[in-house]
């Protein structure tokens, strides 16, 4: 009995050393832990260990914008981002971060190197309909181009994010929070996407995945 006591106490102290070794931290609540740790130690379990995340559920951060990434951290934190699934997760997450380390996440995703998605084989018409909203719009119903906000190769534009190589699953899913609930306040998104149909967003979504080198 005495052995299994001694062998007990040995192994809270490994788990307690694994917790306070500040460099392998999972501590959200402790504002020295570095923004590279967290996104390695925490952020990576949905985002990727570089933000290519696999599972279109989850966004990918890499080459994200920066200040984007802050801004929307930033909300987080506040509960001003309402849409779910984002704050089911997020709210939690983002509730003990410091600005220093906010703004460290989105300066260590904006130089991760954002990788191709594998979509295999996508209807050219579909495409080609993306990529015509992506550089006109709809005219007919004054939806401006996309890349007017978010650039011309869909890279971003400070607190524009980056869309190319995005998830299509994730895309579509923010155009449907934009266009049919207040889940993301403060945007002018809301009455860009009010007049897109369906086959409008799937065919920028789609577009946007599989953007063009």
């Amino acid at each position: 009995m005495k052995y299994k006591k001694i062998l007990l106490i040995l192994a809270l102290g490994l788990i307690g050393a694994g917790c306070s070794n500040i460099e392998n931290s999972r501590n959200l609540g402790n504002p020295n832990v570095s923004a590279k740790t967290l996104a390695a130690q925490v952020c990576s379990n949905c985002h990727g260990l570089d933000g290519n995340s696999t599972s279109p559920v989850f966004p990918k951060l890499a080459g994200q914008q920066a200040g984007y990434i802050v801004s929307q951290l930033t909300n987080f934190r506040s509960h001003q981002r309402l849409d779910p699934p984002g704050s089911e997760y997020m709210w939690g997450l983002s509730r003990h971060l410091t600005d220093e380390q906010i703004e460290g996440l989105g300066e260590y995703y904006s130089k991760q190197v954002p990788q191709r998605v594998n979509t295999g084989n996508v209807d050219p018409k579909l495409l080609a309909a993306g990529k015509e909203i992506f550089e006109t719009g709809v005219p007919a119903e004054n939806v401006i181009a996309c890349m007017a906000c978010h650039g011309p190769q869909a890279q971003g534009m400070a607190t524009f994010p980056r869309l190319a190589l995005q998830h299509a699953n994730y895309i579509s899913k923010q155009l449907e929070v934009f266009q049919h609930t207040q889940g993301r306040p403060g945007t002018p998104m809301d009455a860009v996407v009010h007049p897109l149909t369906s086959e409008n967003k799937d065919a920028i979504a789609a577009y946007l995945q599989s953007f063009p080198d």
